[in-house]
């Protein structure tokens, strides 16, 4: 019979959340149905703005989380329908939320969702706040997906490193016989959208064709990598809360032509993904990019031309869509908590051990 989950993801980047329904009868789990809902216009530059200090937060937070909610029971309802699946044979909902704010070193992380709402508008079993456990065990609380990357895409031959390139890059490391081990990298889209906001008045660089057009500025690139967050040994995460605007501002890219420091971005990307591989998953055979960059071209030539001793390739090549790799790693995730099983993972989050995580809604 067909084990049914919903995952949800709204990551880093604010596009909107991606929907997946997913059947885990047979491991490690087969994509039936996917859908993408874009965020409003008004829901991302309010969650873009969560992310600082304001006046009457708490307020803006909780309906912020009561409009994700209704945005994501819709996102929801069109999946199911796309699938052809009544709700009442969906197993749980496995959902994200919206990251507004991410502080490990001060003992918290805030992703926004009305779990209680989601459930009654839904009509389904919703399990969320997946990292404030991991947090309260002394651990990052991110990444969160190394887990599901080992049961999908584990090979006991094979040196693997899966790469997700979402706003932030994360990489899992699959060396066989090894721990499982997982961080963050740094930038991944966010500077590139941001940039391409400002001076394209678009929400992203389809394909990377800007940043292909222009010249990497080495100066500027250089004091971009000597941020210590880039040196700093894992367990790390990080996340809007570092590398935002006013990060950038602080480098001063105006001084340059715009389409070359969209060059430069994408190579911080590509290299600071390309140093986390070589320095901390030394060795590795192929690796496999999921996220919003594994579409971007230029990007993904890049990365490769980084890593000469590896294969690099999208997660398609590894028979997953990498349109939706977090999106079912939280339906994953969803599954391991009903079971009572623990899913965190302290080699990657340094947490003081495995967690299950989440809380759960009834339906």
């Amino acid at each position: 019979m067909p084990e049914l989950y919903v995952g949800l993801m709204s990551g880093t980047s604010l596009d909107g959340v991606d929907a997946v329904l997913v059947d885990f009868s047979q491991a490690p789990g087969r994509l039936v149905a996917s859908h993408f809902a874009s965020y409003p216009d008004a829901v991302r530059a309010e969650a873009l703005a969560l992310n600082a200090a304001g006046p009457n937060e708490l307020e803006r937070a909780a309906l912020l989380s009561n409009r994700l909610a209704e945005l994501y029971a819709a996102a929801v309802k069109e999946l199911l329908a796309g699938g052809r699946i009544d709700k009442d044979r969906i197993a749980a909902i496995g959902c994200h939320g919206q990251t507004v704010r991410h502080r490990p070193d001060r003992g918290y992380t805030v992703q926004l969702v009305n779990g209680a709402l989601l459930a009654e508008r839904s009509g389904i079993r919703v399990v969320c706040d997946f990292r404030s456990r991991d947090v309260a065990a002394g651990g990052q609380g991110a990444p969160l997906v190394p887990a599901y990357h080992a049961a999908c895409f584990a090979s006991p031959a094979t040196h693997r490193v899966i790469v997700n390139v979402g706003g932030i890059a994360n990489v899992t490391d699959l060396r066989p016989g090894a721990p499982v081990r997982g961080f963050d990298t740094g930038p991944g889209n966010v500077l590139l959208d941001l940039w391409a906001q400002k001076h394209l008045g678009q929400p992203l660089d389809r394909d990377g064709a800007w940043a292909a057009s222009g010249t990497v500025i080495e100066e500027l690139l250089r004091a971009m990598l000597g941020d210590p967050f880039f040196a700093a040994p894992p367990p790390k995460s990080t996340g809007r809360d570092h590398f935002n605007e006013a990060w950038l501002v602080r480098h001063r890219p105006e001084r340059f032509a715009p389409r070359d420091v969209q060059a430069t971005f994408a190579a911080l990307s590509a290299q600071s993904i390309a140093d986390a591989v070589t320095r901390f998953c030394g060795g590795a055979q192929e690796v496999f990019v999921s996220g919003g960059g594994a579409s971007n071209s230029h990007l993904m030539r890049d990365l490769a031309r980084r890593l000469p001793g590896a294969r690099v390739a999208t997660s398609a090549a590894a028979g997953v869509d990498p349109d939706w790799v977090e999106a079912m790693a939280f339906a994953w995730l969803a599954r391991e908590t009903l079971a009572g099983r623990t899913s965190s993972l302290p080699e990657v989050t340094g947490a003081a051990g495995p967690r299950i995580l989440g809380a759960i809604y009834p339906a």
